[in-house]
């Protein structure tokens, strides 16, 4: 029934449990994993910002996220073939995370969402939101959240 699943992860603690997690549900069902990366855009420039050193930072911030997203995923890659699971590796660039992921399990075919939540609590959500509420309203894709 599953067979291609969209697993996205930031590198964080939680996304690094929802890893193996992920890997061990993959192996049992058979099924592939695509781990999903969105890096986030540079900053608008503020006022007073000099648009030389506005594109050096744009630029420096794409390195670091960029190189970031490789380590993450990576690491992911090698615990996918540790397990004898299927892995593709794909990066977005987006401020918009939960639309990037949503968009992402259509257009790459995959029939399931794996995410990590923080579990903030409703406080927490309040003050920082949360990125698994938003793709569950975003999506017809089946999601299964991890914490």
């Amino acid at each position: 029934m599953f067979r291609k699943l969209l697993v996205p992860v930031d590198g964080s603690e939680v996304a690094e449990r929802a890893v193996a997690q992920a890997v061990e549900l993959a192996r049992q069902l058979g099924a592939s994993i695509t781990g999903f990366v969105v890096m986030p855009m540079p900053a608008l420039p503020t006022m007073g910002t000099h648009l030389a050193t506005y594109r050096q930072e744009a630029k420096a911030h794409e390195a670091r996220t960029e190189a970031h997203a490789r380590e993450v995923l990576a690491k992911f890659g090698e615990a996918a073939q540790a397990a004898g699971i299927g892995f593709d590796a794909q990066v977005e660039r987006s401020d918009d995370v939960a639309g990037s992921i949503a968009q992402a399990a259509e257009r790459l075919g995959c029939d399931m969402i794996v995410m990590a939540t923080h579990g903030r609590g409703a406080f927490g959500q309040l003050l920082f939101g949360s990125q698994t509420k938003r793709v569950m309203a975003q999506t017809h894709t089946p999601l299964l959240v991890l914490q």
